[in-house]
């Protein structure tokens, strides 16, 4: 198996939405965001499948050093090998890719959030970062396009949060702001309980509207002249803002099940946005 290969398994494996914006992209962009997506995942894994903290820390602590085996040309895995191309060309940096990582070092001990400023700084890590890093491989001209990057990346982070409100419960993990749940009457056991009701749906309702100020800041900064090269993250604009809709006409019954789209549905809506956009 090539990188190139290793990276699409990676990337197909997992069903995601991001998946189906690739798919309309010039060849080597998409090898790019794929490689960068397979990045993701690997990382991501570590903090979500990893029981035991020091063996997780270990691990990232390994990533940490092939970041820097990439950037002095000896990588060694093949997501890394398959990210080497494209570091230049795409302005792809260590900076960013070790952001990530800090991202999903917050996870290991992390459970709870304070409040939104707390819950901010790790949106912009995980999802944020991934955001700017992806607007670069798609390509743009005006500077305000990696602030609309940045705004639909935690866009997309707070939208998966409301998604797995039940199923982060189960893996003792609340990413709703524990002043936020005070203000609707809520704690952070009603959650871990997993306990529906008229005051969770307002507190979800909360959520949801400022996942969609996100959204909505983010097109704001989007450069009208970007708009072709953007392409790639306005379908998965499109595909995530549908799956918000959904959740929000449930009535955020998330708590006991995970919404999503079928693969047509994502695969309808990515053509759709690609051929209008």
């Amino acid at each position: 198996m090539t990188p190139d290969e290793y990276c699409q398994q990676k990337a197909a494996k997992s069903g995601s939405s991001f998946y189906y914006s690739f798919l309309f992209l010039p060849a080597e962009r998409r090898r790019a965001i794929t490689a960068l997506y397979a990045f993701c995942r690997e990382v991501d894994d570590i903090a979500d499948e990893v029981q035991d903290v020091g063996v997780a820390r270990t691990k990232l602590a390994w990533w940490r050093t092939e970041v820097a085996n990439l950037f002095a040309g000896r990588p060694q895995h093949p997501v890394t090998r398959a990210l080497a191309p494209f570091t230049a060309a795409y302005g792809l940096d260590a900076a960013r890719l070790n952001e990530i990582i800090d991202g999903m070092e917050m996870d290991l001990v992390h459970h709870r959030y304070a409040d939104f400023d707390a819950l901010k700084l790790y949106c912009h890590r995980v999802a944020g970062v991934v955001g700017q890093l992806s607007a670069s491989i798609f390509g743009y001209a005006n500077p305000s396009t990696i602030e609309y990057a940045e705004n639909l990346g935690i866009a997309f982070q707070l939208t998966n949060i409301i998604r797995d409100v039940g199923e982060d419960a189960r893996r003792d993990r609340v990413y709703l702001p524990v002043d936020e749940l005070a203000r609707f009457g809520l704690t952070v056991e009603d959650i871990l309980a997993r306990r529906p009701g008229e005051a969770f749906e307002k507190v979800m309702a909360f959520q949801a509207g400022r996942a969609q100020s996100y959204y909505e800041a983010a097109f704001a900064k989007l450069a009208p002249e970007d708009r072709p090269t953007q392409r790639a993250g306005l379908i998965m604009a499109a595909i995530y803002r549908t799956l918000l809709e959904e959740i929000r006409a449930d009535r955020f019954q998330v708590l006991e099940q995970r919404v999503a789209l079928t693969p047509l549905r994502k695969l309808w809506i990515a053509w759709k946005t690609w051929v209008t956009t």
